[in-house]
């Protein structure tokens, strides 16, 4: 199954003795909390897991303070969960072992700007939408957008991406240092501000992605772009998936620079209708946006039109004003809401395949086939750019027939991911839900070498327990 749900929650759950709660608390006073609201709300995300809390909540300031929770909690075998905003999916957050939440949110300074060499680094709790508009008046702006204003500690653990993935890459791609607080509660720095390095391992792309089971990233050097001097979006629709999924397929192809390439099926641009009021046609749509000088824009669009336009693409519609950009772009990443707000009581089971693009048609006819014949409301959306996808399964609360149903659904869908050489999830990362399907995809001797990573930075295995893959 994609995520069993009947996991031993807490059944190996190590407690925290008091003399640590006593030391957190002379070190940290209110700024510690074991109030029952702020624990269930660092145990939860949105997965489709029951709350799971931790036994306390420190709000950390610093990466000093970070550093005095873990060497604390290395002397008492207690795990660590770093938190963000808690916008992951997959179960990341929840304190299946119990300890103790480090949220960093309070950490939101910008620690050096360097527009110069277009650089920038920044506290792990920044959010997106906070660097952006701090750097904006600098010309520059950071592009991974996964739809939620999440932390960048939060995105570099997770290696993000999202929409913009097909033309800026993903946090792999755009994270150039680290400052790390390790299982034992040193301080290690990552990278350099250098566009390159061939000086050692390279341990910046190991702890990104890592999903805080080596370490808590409290600092994070990225890489900053300039503002293009242009940008225009457009929809166009099409008669059934299919056409939409090979329209963007051949403008990958013939090598269009295009900045974003979203997918929205008939069930999401219904919903996203209901939500945020758009009136948009209701059938298979496309929603590109295209970055540069106006004249590498103009030819960029009418490439794109002229694709679309053989494969049935019809309404090509454009938005050049930032208020008619923003409009769309914010019901895109209100879908994951709006397909909720459709079907109250629901809780969200949700994939995010990525496979090689002349694949990406042939997953998704066959996925949307079953999702069809199960009878289970389902909406799709995707960064489709880069042969990414996430099919949304809407399961009552509760239901545990079509929660298994779902899971079934998944499991079908990401095997045949694998089976097309792509991965189970192409930004989401595994956390708890996808934990069966790594061996599958990476193989149990690969999986077994990041075991023996894990052991030699965490060998008391304090750092977010039970995730990605089991001791």
């Amino acid at each position: 199954m994609n995520a069993p749900t009947d996991l031993p929650w807490r059944s190996n759950a190590r407690a925290v003795p008091g003399a640590m709660l006593e030391a957190l608390r002379a070190r940290f006073g209110e700024r510690l909390s074991t109030a029952a609201a702020v624990r269930e709300q660092h145990g939860r995300d949105e997965s489709p897991f029951p709350v799971t809390p931790p036994d306390a909540v420190v709000f950390c300031e610093s990466t000093d303070e970070v550093a005095a929770v873990v060497r604390l909690a290395n002397d008492h075998a207690v795990p660590v969960i770093p938190y963000g905003v808690g916008s992951s999916l997959e179960g990341h957050l929840l304190a299946i072992e119990g300890g103790i939440s480090v949220d960093l949110s309070r950490m939101t300074r910008i620690v050096r700007l360097n527009p110069e060499d277009l650089t920038v680094t920044v506290e792990a709790g920044v959010t997106r939408e906070q660097l952006n508009r701090e750097i904006r008046d600098q010309g520059l702006f950071f592009p991974i957008d996964p739809g939620a204003n999440a932390t960048l500690g939060g995105m570099a653990a997770t290696r993000a991406s999202g929409t913009n993935a097909v033309r800026y890459g993903t946090m792999r791609e755009n994270v150039l240092g680290l400052t790390v607080v390790t299982a034992r509660g040193e301080v290690v720095r990552t990278g350099t501000r250098a566009k390159k390095s061939s000086a050692g391992y390279d341990m910046t792309r190991l702890f990104v992605g890592s999903e805080g089971t080596l370490g808590v990233m409290t600092e994070v050097t990225l890489k900053l772009y300039p503002l293009p001097e242009a940008v225009s979006a457009a929809i166009c629709h099409f008669r059934d998936i299919g056409d939409a999924v090979r329209a963007t397929i051949q403008t990958i192809q013939m090598g269009v620079p295009i900045a974003r390439c979203e997918l929205l099926d008939v069930n999401a641009v219904r919903a996203v209708n209901a939500h945020s009021k758009l009136g948009l046609r209701e059938a298979p749509m496309l929603l590109m946006e295209f970055h540069g000088s106006d004249a590498s824009v103009k030819e960029q669009a009418e490439t794109v039109q002229a694709i679309a336009s053989e494969l049935g693409g019809e309404n090509f519609e454009w938005a050049s004003t930032p208020e008619e950009r923003t409009r769309l772009w914010t019901a895109r990443h209100k879908a994951y809401f709006a397909g909720m707000a459709m079907n109250p009581g629901c809780r969200t089971v949700t994939t995010d395949t990525c496979v090689p693009i002349s694949r990406l048609a042939e997953i998704i006819e066959a996925s949307v086939r079953e999702a069809d014949e199960s009878r289970l409301p389902y909406y799709i959306v995707g960064h489709v750019g880069d042969g990414n996808f996430h099919l949304a399964y809407l399961v009552k609360d509760g239901d545990a027939p079509q929660r298994a149903l779902a899971e079934q659904l998944s499991l079908q869908m990401v095997q045949r991911a694998i089976a097309f050489e792509g991965t189970c999830t192409g930004e989401h990362g595994i956390g708890l839900h996808k934990m069966a399907f790594l061996p599958q995809e990476a193989g149990e001797g690969t999986v077994e070498l990041m075991r023996q990573v894990k052991r030699a930075l965490d060998p008391k295995n304090i750092m977010n327990p039970g995730k990605i893959f089991s001791l």
